[in-house]
């Protein structure tokens, strides 16, 4: 598992000494500035990577159902678009748009002029958190809003969940009830931009979920519609932007230095690729069945951060920790039920692992 996780490792050692060089040029050559620039690098680095572990594995459960060459694609463009795109072109998206200003004079603002940057992408902080959360929210909610699911984690909790899956458009509905109600705690003109930015969250999901079946849509054995092909690869380009929502947001409490953001966020989206691939190829998420529950766990604790931080801050680290224990609960609860109940392993197998060169691993436990 260690060599999927090589590249990633080269890419850190390549940020950070250009965070170095950054901080070195910046200063006129002090070198304590070109150590400080490296730390806060892997600060964001590490912060982005604990904020996306559940962002991993989801990626790896809409993989799984993928051919090789969109694996491929995802994982070799979506990559590029994810540290290139989010972690770069959308902060300067959101300060071209929020000043009115050109994308090339929106760049000399980020380059010249930190400080009116960094207060006009946390300006625009409402409408980023109404319409991340309201998109996290839906990712989140479909899953649980399924009675079609084998497995469950906390059947306490899921089993009432799946029942809602009766109910048409169930998710849309509860999600647009969310953002509504919240949309109360935030006054003046704050309120309507929430309501806007979250219902085009909702609008987007919706849009996406449309796209991706009529573009890769697939029925599987219950006749549900699996995500594949370049549906699957925009679903998954969506859902990378939304994790990265919070992320880019939350790097401006550490440094409002385009550079170093984007070599520190886009260390955590290369590990993010690295645990990705290792789950698919690995055949981990059927080994370890409550690991995706865990995951959309964490989507709905982020998402519900990201739609109350109108009115309650909550630090990054915290968000990155709940994503991080539910996760590790999920493994956990995981590894258990494997030592306790063998002989479903031994049924199930790990029949959809992937190996490197593309083709299903033979069922190892019952070859």
């Amino acid at each position: 598992m260690l060599k999927n996780f090589y590249g990633s490792i080269i890419f850190t050692i390549i940020c950070l000494t250009l965070a170095g060089v950054v901080g070195y040029t910046e200063s006129g050559g002090a070198l304590g500035v070109a150590a400080t620039m490296v730390f806060i690098a892997a600060i964001l680095g590490v912060m982005e990577t604990s904020l996306s572990l559940d962002n991993a594995v989801v990626n790896a459960s809409v993989l799984k159902d993928m051919d090789e060459k969109w694996q491929n694609r995802f994982l070799t463009w979506g990559i590029a678009i994810a540290v290139f795109g989010m972690r770069i072109v959308f902060p300067l998206a959101i300060v071209a748009i929020a000043a009115w200003v050109s994308p090339w004079e929106a760049l000399s603002i980020a380059i010249s002029d930190k400080t009116r940057y960094e207060e006009i992408v946390t300006g625009a902080h409402v409408g980023i958190s109404g319409f991340g959360g309201a998109f996290l929210m839906l990712v989140g909610l479909t899953f649980f809003f399924d009675d079609d699911r084998e497995h469950h984690w906390l059947g306490f909790i899921e089993k009432p969940l799946s029942a809602f899956a009766k109910i048409p458009f169930s998710p849309y509905i509860a999600t647009a009830v969310i953002v509504a109600a919240l949309s109360l705690l935030v006054e003046g003109s704050e309120r309507q931009t929430f309501l806007i930015a979250g219902l085009s969250g909702v609008a987007t999901f919706f849009a996406v979920e449309k796209l991706g079946d009529l573009l890769g849509g697939e029925e599987d054995a219950t006749g549900k519609v699996v995500r594949s092909g370049a549906g699957g690869f925009i679903y998954l380009e969506f859902l990378d932007a939304s994790f990265s929502f919070d992320g880019v947001i939350g790097a401006f409490a550490i440094t409002n230095d385009i550079l170093i953001i984007a070599l520190g966020l886009g260390i955590g989206a290369m590990f993010v690729r690295s645990m990705t691939i290792a789950l698919v190829r690995g055949g981990h998420l059927s080994e370890y069945r409550y690991l995706e529950p865990g995951a959309f766990y964490a989507i709905i604790a982020l998402a519900v951060i990201m739609l109350m931080s109108i009115r309650i801050h909550t630090p990054e680290i915290v968000t990155g920790l709940i994503g991080a224990v539910l996760i590790g609960a999920a493994f956990w609860a995981s590894v258990r039920h494997q030592k306790l109940f063998p002989e479903e392993y031994e049924e199930d197998g790990d029949a959809d692992a992937i190996l490197p060169t593309g083709d299903v691993q033979p069922d190892v436990h019952t070859a």
